[in-house]
Formats: structure tokens, sequence, C-alpha cells
């Protein structure tokens, strides 16, 4: 599929908010229907996952305290109608080890984050056999 450049969105998620929910409720809000995210910042608790193929569903890592929030890296398309964001993150532990993964659940102490909006066709996330909630392949 094709895009072209829409809205930029520059902004700071207040602490205490969790993080997934904020940028679909931004998304909404803004009516960005298909785009991009990145960002850095601090996350207190965070829940990261990684998808276990043979058993068809994510399996969550829970960390404890607050992390670092190296990168994020992800989309926004629409699941069920609505603007969804897949992100993935990578986060630095109190001993300096790196966490990643596909991010699950983020209480916010710092997070800024900037949003590219894509122009175009609406891109819908659909079921698929594997278990995974995924856009059509291109063909």
């Amino acid at each position: 599929m094709r895009f072209s450049r829409g809205r930029n969105f520059l902004f700071r998620i207040p602490e205490g908010r969790e993080l997934l929910s904020f940028v679909n409720e931004f998304a909404e809000k803004h009516n960005v229907l298909v785009g991009t995210v990145s960002g850095i910042g601090s996350l207190r608790n965070p829940k990261i996952g990684y998808f276990d193929e043979k058993a068809g569903e994510y399996r969550v890592i829970e960390l404890s305290g607050l992390y670092e929030l190296v990168s994020l890296s992800g989309n926004i398309s629409l699941k069920d109608g609505k603007p969804f964001a897949h992100i993935h993150v990578a986060l630095g532990g109190p001993d300096g080890r790196l966490y990643g993964g596909h991010l699950v659940e983020g209480e916010v102490f710092v997070a800024e984050l900037f949003v590219q909006e894509l122009l175009g066709e609406p891109l819908e996330r659909k079921p698929q056999e594997n278990g995974l909630v995924l856009w059509d392949a291109e063909g």
C-alpha cells in the first residue's frame, strides 16, 4: 500500500497513564487511522511479551520497578474499526540489562512520543489462522 504524509504530533503522556490506552485514545480523538509511533521515556512495572508460535498466544514478562524506555517503535492501524496501536519497546533496567518485546502494558513515568499520520487507504488488522491479528500481506 502507498501512503502520503499527514499531520505530525509531538506530545508528552501524563505521568500515571497507561501508555497503550493513551495512544489509542489520542489516535481516536485526532482521527489518526494509520500512522507510525516512536518515543522515549520511562515506564513503571511494564509488561512485555513475545508471541509463542506453538501455543498460538503471547507470553507475558512482568517487570517490577522503573525502566528506561530506551526506544519505542510501532504503528497505528484499524482493529475492529477503531485506531489500534501496535508497539514494541526496548527497556533498560537498573542493572544495565536491556529487555525488549511487544508492549502489553506500561504505566508512564515519563513518555515523549512522536506520531506521524499516514494518509491513504484504511489499513485493517484481521484475525489470522496462526492466532495473530495482522494486515493483509502485500502480494
